[in-house]
């Protein structure tokens, strides 16, 4: 059984070694996509680890006859499973599997223990046609093997939040065929991130780019902590339509004092600042064109901007996923009487024109 695999050895293929989150982020890897450097620790790792420390009946025991609308309930078998699940020991081979993969990638920068994020990735998320998005984990700037293997588990626990047991239920999705990987990810020294759609979210407009952004990590406009800056972009022309600089009160940083992430106040002369300049905003715009071509479908995209590196090799995806409001609806008439597909062709056209 492989413990653990790295990102540049799966896809979009590998949904049921790793999970959706970390099959995206090899397949965009071999897209030629600029990802931070990681592993997935396997579902079979998960499932060995409920299996081989036979706490798995334990688990489902506790999910049967749950009503998705019972919040005390659900809360109780919650907290239950995840307090089961954190005391737990891993097993002896799956840790020191995650141990070495670790020490490679802290050697691959230098480093003796490099700070990585340690995300969920559950084999039904970041699907076309369902939401699970958020449901599980993430943890950051997480350093040193013990942190690293104790929020491992942090994330296999996520997978029995009250919220994540009711969304199944709802779905007819069985508890048990839903099995989780984690990835843990190269940490981005982040000035800047945030979100950005291959299309209008407003209003399904897929002739836009729209981005937001915010001082610090992502998690503050993914979080809605922030009023974010956003900048919407025409696909075909490139064009910035519209610059909108929002005041931005508060980031999500490492504070190294604490050895924690936190929420605290921007300085104030930077409320007011733009997070992004036009250059930054236009790679982004590329590197959006590129995924959802790759995919064929419009993304949903979380992107950081390392604070360490020259632009643009500071410019890194974090995580791209199917857009799933508007792409599940038929395609309705947005300006002017006219389709998606003929606002994309008369912009293109136009731009020809110009060019020539």
């Amino acid at each position: 059984m492989e413990h653990i695999i790295d990102f540049k050895s799966v896809d979009k293929n590998s949904l049921s070694l790793v999970g959706g989150k970390n099959a995206s982020l090899g397949e965009m890897i071999k897209a030629g996509i600029r990802v931070p450097h990681g592993f997935a620790v396997t579902t079979g790792s998960y499932l060995n680890f409920i299996t081989a420390t036979e706490i798995m009946d334990n688990i489902f025991g506790a999910l049967v006859h749950l009503d998705a609308e019972d919040i005390k309930a659900l809360d109780k078998a919650s907290e239950k499973i995840r307090s089961l699940i954190v005391k737990t020991a891993m097993p002896v081979d799956t840790q020191i599997a995650i141990e070495k993969g670790y020490e490679e990638l802290s050697k691959d920068y230098h480093d003796r223990n490099i700070p990585v994020a340690v995300r969920s990735s559950a084999t039904a998320e970041d699907l076309p046609t369902a939401s699970f998005a958020g449901q599980q984990d993430t943890y950051l700037w997480i350093i040193g093997i013990a942190q690293v293997i104790a929020n491992v588990k942090r994330c296999w626990a996520s997978l029995f939040t009250s919220r994540a047991i009711s969304y199944r239920i709802k779905n007819d999705f069985s508890h048990q065929d839903v099995l989780i990987s984690v990835g843990i990810q190269k940490m981005v020294s982040a000035k800047t991130s945030g979100v950005m759609f291959t299309l209008d979210p407003t209003n399904g407009d897929p002739s836009k780019v729209v981005i937001e952004g915010s001082w610090g990590f992502g998690e503050s406009v993914v979080g809605g902590y922030v009023n974010p800056d956003k900048f919407v972009v025409d696909k075909i022309t490139k064009e910035i339509n519209e610059r909108t600089i929002s005041q931005k009160h508060i980031e999500c940083v490492y504070d190294s004092e604490k050895d924690e992430v936190v929420h605290m106040d921007v300085d104030e002369e930077m409320q007011l600042e733009r997070c992004l300049i036009d250059d930054e905003v236009q790679e982004l715009v590329r590197i959006a064109r590129i995924i959802e071509d790759h995919y064929g479908s419009p993304q949903d995209i979380e992107w950081s901007i390392d604070k360490d590196i020259s632009f643009p090799e500071n410019l890194f995806i974090v995580q791209s996923r199917p857009e799933t409001v508007w792409s599940q609806k038929k395609s309705m008439p947005i300006l002017g009487g006219k389709n998606s597909y003929q606002i994309l062709m008369e912009r293109g056209m136009k731009r020809m024109k110009v060019e020539y």
